[in-house]
C-alpha cells in the first residue's frame, strides 16, 4: 500500500511538473505580467476538516436572514458541507432542513474565505464543478476592505461597502441559462458596473462535472486576465482607471462556495446534493528584488489611419516584463509586454489629418529605466475613412433613446462600432448581423454598452450591409441594416458631391491627370482610399504626372480660391 502511494505521488509530481510547464508557457504568451513565485497554496493533503490556518468558514447570515441574489442556502462549518479527502477539498451542497441563527432553510452548503490576502499576482484553482440546475458554484475574490459581517477580514479592515471594494469572479456557473452547456463566466464588479455587470467574459469548457480544469486569474497593475487551462479568454482593462473602474489597487482574498437557487434558477424537486471538488489553490507573485534596467528598447511607427496610430514597441528585461509609457499632449497611456516580444499598441480617438508627437519610455515594474529613454515618434493621421451617426430605427423590438454607429475602413478591414444609448437596459450583449448571406457574430465590448467588431479582407469600393442585435435583460432590439461602401468617407460626402462643379477630369486616367476648370487651381492632393497622402502638386496643377501611381482607386482633393472639392479617381 505504501509503495502504491509513493508511486502515485511520483506520478502526481511528474504530472504537476508537466502541467506547470505547459501552464507557464501558455500563460506567458497571453498575459501582460508573468508571476513566478508561489507565495500561498493549499494542496489539501490532510484528511478531515479544512486547514483553519488557511481558511475561514463564513456562516453569518446577512441582515434580513437571507444571502444575496435570492439564494436559499445556509452556509455551515459542518464536515458534511466541506471536508478534505485523498488530496481533494469537497464543497457539498445538500438538500436538508437546517436551522442556524434562528432561521430554518432547506439547503446547506459551505462558503470559505482565505485567510490570505494579496495585491497583484496569479491564482490557479484546479477543480471539478457541478452543473445541476439551481446550483451556483463560484471561485472569486473580494476586496479585503469589504464591510461584510461574518467575513474573515471584516473586523479589522471592513470599511468599504460592496461594490466599491471590488469583486473579481474567476469562475461562475449556473447563472447564464442563455448560454450553452458547460459555459463558465468570469466577471468584474466595480462602482462603474455591478450586479448584472457588463464587464464579463466566458468560455465553453469540456464536461465540467467529470473533468478537472484549471481556472486562473492573472492580476497586474494594468489589467486582469482570465484563463481556462492556461488559455486566456477575457481581459478587463478599462481605459480610465480610478476608484470607479479600478478598485483593484488594494488587497483581495479568495472565496470558494456553492450557492443555491436565486438567480441560479429553480432547484428541481429531485435535487439531493452537488459537489465541487478542488485539487489545489495556488497564488503566485514576484518576490525577487529587481535592480536590472531594461535593454534593447525600440519604438517605431506602424499603421496610421484617420483616427489611430499604431506604435510597435519592444525591449528586454530580466523580470520578463517591460512597461511602456506613451505621452502626447496632455494624455499619458501605459501598456506592458513580455520581454523580447514586440507589442502593438494602437492609440485611438485621434483627429484626422493632424500632426502628433509621441514620447515613449520603457521601464520594468520595479521602476528601472531603459538607457535610451525616451524615444520620440512623429506621425500625421490620415483622412478618416468612416461613416457614423445616430439612429432609433429598429427591425425588431424598439429603441427608446437609440444607438450610435460607425463604419471605419482600416486598410482592407472595416471596424464596425455600435453603442446602445437606452439608459434603462442592463446586462447588454451585442451581435453583428450580416445581411447576405445572413450571419450572426458576437461583438467585443469596449466600455459600457459600446461594442465593436472588425471584419477583415474586404474589397475597397464593395458594398456591405450590417445590423446589430442588442440582447439585454428581459428582451432584445435589432437595429436597421446599414449599407456602407468600403473605403467611403461619409464626412466628405457633402464636399464630394456639392462642391465639385468647378473642376472635372477624365476618369479613369492613366499616366497623366488633366484637370479642367475655369478657376485657378491652387493645390491638388492625392490620397489612397486608406487615407494616406501620396503626393501634392502646387505648381503644375492642371496636368499632373501619375505614371508613378499604381492602379487603383484614389481620392483627389482640388483646392481653388477657398473652395475644396473631392472626387474619386480610377487609375488603370
Amino acid at each position: 500500500m505504501l509503495k502504491i502511494k509513493i508511486m502515485n505521488l511520483k506520478l502526481n509530481a511528474l504530472r504537476l511538473l508537466l502541467i506547470v510547464i505547459l501552464m507557464y508557457q501558455n500563460v506567458q504568451s497571453q498575459v501582460d505580467v508573468v508571476y513566478n513565485d508561489l507565495v500561498w497554496s493549499d494542496e489539501f493533503e490532510t484528511n478531515g476538516a479544512i486547514n483553519t490556518t488557511k481558511w475561514h468558514h463564513q456562516i453569518q447570515l446577512p441582515a434580513g436572514g437571507s444571502w444575496f441574489n435570492g439564494e436559499v442556502q445556509h452556509y455551515t462549518n459542518e464536515l458534511a458541507n466541506s471536508s478534505v479527502n485523498n488530496g481533494f477539498l469537497r464543497i457539498k451542497a445538500i438538500k436538508e432542513p437546517y436551522m442556524s441563527q434562528g432561521v430554518v432553510k432547506q439547503y446547506t452548503s459551505a462558503r470559505l474565505n482565505s485567510k490570505f490576502a494579496f495585491k497583484y499576482g496569479r491564482v490557479d484553482v484546479r477543480a471539478k464543478i457541478p452543473t445541476q440546475q439551481g446550483t451556483w458554484p463560484a471561485i472569486w475574490l473580494l476586496g479585503r476592505n469589504i464591510n461584510e459581517d461574518g467575513g474573515f477580514f471584516d473586523a479589522q479592515y471592513g470599511t468599504t461597502p460592496w461594490p466599491a471594494c471590488g469583486e473579481i469572479d474567476i469562475m461562475e456557473h449556473g447563472i447564464t441559462s442563455y448560454q450553452p452547456t458547460n459555459y463558465i463566466q468570469s466577471a468584474i464588479h466595480t462602482p462603474s458596473s455591478f450586479g448584472n455587470t457588463v464587464n464579463i467574459g466566458g468560455i465553453v469548457a469540456s464536461d465540467l462535472v467529470n473533468n478537472y480544469h484549471v481556472y486562473s486569474m492573472n492580476w497586474s497593475p494594468f489589467q486582469i486576465t482570465f484563463l481556462l487551462d492556461g488559455v486566456a479568454y477575457y481581459t478587463y482593462n478599462p481605459a480610465v482607471k480610478n476608484a470607479n473602474t479600478w478598485p483593484f489597487d488594494a488587497e483581495q482574498y479568495l472565496l470558494l462556495n456553492i450557492a443555491m437557487g436565486g438567480i441560479a434558477g429553480t432547484i428541481p424537486a429531485s435535487f439531493t446534493e452537488a459537489n465541487m471538488d478542488i485539487d489545489y489553490v495556488r497564488v503566485y507573485q514576484n518576490t525577487t528584488v529587481d535592480t536590472e534596467n531594461p535593454t534593447n528598447f525600440t519604438a517605431t511607427l506602424g499603421t496610421v489611419t484617420g483616427s489611430t496610430v499604431q506604435l510597435l514597441l519592444n525591449g528586454t528585461d530580466n523580470s520578463g516584463t517591460v512597461q511602456y509609457t506613451i505621452s502626447y499632449g496632455s494624455t499619458t497611456l501605459s501598456t506592458t509586454s513580455m520581454s523580447g516580444v514586440q507589442k502593438s499598441f494602437v492609440i485611438s480617438g485621434l483627429m484626422p489629418q493632424t500632426n502628433y508627437a509621441f514620447t515613449v519610455t520603457a521601464t520594468d515594474l520595479a521602476g528601472n529605466t531603459a538607457a535610451n529613454n525616451p524615444i520620440v515618434i512623429n506621425a500625421t493621421t490620415a483622412v478618416q475613412l468612416s461613416c457614423q451617426g445616430t439612429d432609433t430605427q429598429a427591425q425588431q423590438g424598439t429603441f427608446s433613446t437609440g444607438y450610435t454607429y460607425e463604419f471605419e475602413t482600416i486598410g482592407n478591414d472595416v471596424k464596425i462600432t455600435f453603442e446602445l444609448l437606452d439608459p434603462q437596459v442592463t446586462g447588454v450583449f451585442a451581435y453583428l448581423w450580416r445581411q447576405s448571406p445572413f450571419q450572426e457574430t458576437p461583438m467585443d465590448n469596449v466600455l459600457g454598452n459600446k461594442f465593436t467588431k472588425t471584419i477583415t479582407n474586404q474589397t475597397l469600393g464593395a458594398t456591405i450591409s450590417y445590423a446589430v442585435k442588442f440582447a439585454f435583460t428581459g428582451g432584445l432590439a435589432v437595429t436597421k441594416y446599414f449599407t456602407y461602401v468600403v473605403g467611403e468617407t461619409c464626412n466628405l460626402k457633402i464636399t464630394e458631391y456639392s462642391d465639385t462643379d468647378f473642376f472635372s477630369f477624365k476618369n479613369p486616367a492613366r499616366e497623366v491627370l488633366e484637370i479642367q476648370s475655369d478657376r485657378i487651381i491652387d493645390k491638388v492632393e492625392f490620397y489612397t482610399m486608406n487615407g494616406t497622402l501620396l503626393k501634392t502638386s502646387t505648381t503644375d496643377t492642371t496636368k499632373i504626372a501619375i505614371d508613378d501611381v499604381p492602379s487603383g482607386v484614389y481620392l483627389i482633393y482640388v483646392f481653388s480660391e477657398g473652395r475644396k472639392g473631392v472626387k474619386k479617381l480610377i487609375v488603370n
